[in-house]
């Protein structure tokens, strides 16, 4: 006697639930085919980064630096349609936004 079996003696008014399959959850943010630029300055002495080369709307760039600023927990700022993060994390923006599915270009040192 399995577990299954042993279940339903049990519980034999349960029904068991069909295999859902789990999905990614899809994105809200639109992708593009161009890399973003992921870039790092250096502003009255203190590192920033810079992301640069979004083509698609302002609220979904907006979104995206909502996030990227609470993953890294971090201020920033949406300015001239690019996003810029206080500190140097070009590494770990890079890999968040690879894992969203963006392609990404890192510029400078």
């Amino acid at each position: 006697m399995d577990l299954q079996d042993q279940l339903k003696n049990l519980f034999p008014d349960h029904k068991p639930t069909e295999d859902v399959e789990k999905k990614a959850p899809k994105s809200d943010i639109w992708m593009q085919e161009d890399p973003i630029i992921c870039k790092y300055e250096k502003r009255k002495g203190k590192p920033i980064t810079i992301l640069e080369g979004y083509t698609g709307a302002d609220a979904d760039f907006k979104l995206l630096a909502k996030e990227l600023k609470q993953k890294l927990s971090v201020g920033g700022s949406f300015k001239n349609d690019s996003i810029i993060i206080q500190g140097d994390y070009r590494d770990q923006i890079m890999s968040i936004l690879k894992e969203k599915g963006f392609n990404v270009k890192r510029v400078g040192g």
